[in-house]
């Protein structure tokens, strides 16, 4: 497949091959292309991703600048945006998938843990600092050559607390996005505070699952009231692109029947109100299909419980062809959408128009995951489950004992895990278990 003639305007721009060879092109999606890249200074690779939106680069950027120092997310070099030019992220370069590691099959069971930490890595570092990525799939966490995973493509992700980033900006403005930075840091540190205090002190309790979303959900209220004007203007909905730096990308039979959506949103949306139209098919949580605008971190959970899925059983657990189809799918496996297994979901947008008849028997994930240990089953139920206030958070996940049993998670190095905290191995006459703390 040739690149778009557009998209080759990257090599006439002399600010970028200065400092960046372009090796190649590497694929292309909705709203972006990507190329090999090598850094002329000191011959290292890089990814550059021509972003040809303009919403789409400023999450991407936005949400990348939060996030660096994050251990499992991809490294943003820099970047070169000018008024009437698309921006051109410069991102570290990474050679492979998750989407193809399952491809390749063979994957162990250290090895799955292995990519399970750090897939709740990044994500837990996503949710504390208020970014949901909103489209959590295998082809979006890369992989290094030494078995580095980290999350990529933000061009869908939304930070819950408004940090003022919005564009190209003259140096004067350098400042104040710093400043807006700072405040948004500020803004998260509250929720660490809070918790770290009950983790410190044993007269302090730390946070519950359920105040920790009502902590989150209060941070996203105020954050929509500070600047209704700005907020306004923002027209959500699919900026993403399906190239992410990594061959798996180019085959369109990777992406067949599990497109990422493409919504358009014509002005008016209401202050705080987000699009259910994003994501990938067969990652998306019910209350997007059911067209929900007010949510928040937890459809990333269920996405991520789907990802999980497929990595341990090496085949999608929805492969939806529809919309209606998908949570046909769904209801076919978890049972009937009512009020008693999901409260509040008759409130929905879309759950008056759409119905299935009843589920006398649901199948369950077990018949979904017919090879899978009770543990590997459980996991994954804590996460693909209709009420978003019972998935657990990946903080949870990251303390789940499947991940500190044997067999233990292959490490990358003599240090791969202590990015994850100490491991403390404990031996029985019948048990081996490990514990990350």
């Amino acid at each position: 497949m040739d690149p778009p003639t557009k998209s080759w305007g990257i090599h006439t721009r002399s600010e970028i091959t200065a400092k960046y060879e372009v090796i190649g092109w590497v694929g292309s999606g909705a709203y972006a292309d990507v190329y090999d890249g090598r850094r002329r200074s000191d011959g290292a690779a890089v990814a550059l991703k021509e972003v040809h939106d303009s919403h789409s680069a400023s999450r991407e950027i936005e949400a990348l600048r939060v996030l660096q120092g994050s251990q499992n997310v991809v490294v943003l070099h820099e970047f070169f945006w000018r008024e009437d030019e698309d921006a051109v992220l410069v991102l570290e370069f990474l050679g492979t998938d998750l989407a193809a590691v399952i491809g390749e099959g063979g994957v162990g069971v250290g090895e799955v843990k292995r990519w399970m930490l750090q897939a709740l890595s990044a994500v837990d570092e996503c949710h504390r600092n208020m970014i949901v990525h909103r489209d959590l799939k295998p082809a979006n966490f890369l992989v290094s050559d030494d078995g580095v995973l980290k999350l990529a493509d933000f061009g869908q992700a939304r930070i819950l607390v408004e940090s003022g980033f919005d564009g190209p900006q003259e140096d004067d403005d350098v400042s104040n996005s710093e400043r807006s930075l700072q405040q948004h840091r500020e803004a998260i540190s509250q929720l660490e505070n809070l918790n770290q205090t009950g983790q410190e002190n044993p007269d302090h309790r730390s946070l519950s699952h359920e105040e920790y979303f009502r902590v989150l959900d209060e941070m996203k209220t105020k954050s929509y009231s500070y600047d209704t004007d700005k907020e306004a203007n923002i027209h959500d909905g699919n900026t993403s692109c399906l190239a992410t730096c990594t061959a798996s990308d180019i085959d369109d039979e990777l992406c067949k029947g599990s497109f990422t959506y493409e919504a358009e949103e014509e002005g008016g949306n209401e202050l705080g109100c987000l699009t259910s139209c994003v994501g990938t098919r067969w990652f998306r949580a019910p209350e997007l299909l059911y067209g929900s605008t007010d949510y928040g971190l937890e459809v990333d959970l269920w996405s991520l419980g789907c990802v999980f899925a497929e990595l341990l059983t090496s085949k999608p657990l929805f492969p939806g062809t529809s919309d209606v189809d998908q949570l046909s799918r769904i209801v076919s496996v978890l049972g009937n959408i009512n009020e008693e297994t999901w409260p509040g979901c008759s409130k929905l947008p879309d759950y008056g128009s759409i119905s299935f008849f009843k589920v006398e028997s649901p199948c369950g994930l077990e018949a979904c995951m017919p090879n899978c240990t009770p543990d590997e089953v459980s996991l994954v139920k804590r996460l693909v489950c209709y009420d978003p206030i019972k998935r657990a958070t990946a903080m949870e996940l990251l303390e789940d004992k499947y991940l500190s049993e044997v067999p233990l998670p292959v490490p990358n190095s003599d240090s791969d895990l202590d990015e994850f905290g100490t491991l403390n191995i404990t031996t029985t006459d019948s048990d081996v278990s490990a514990q990350i703390s």
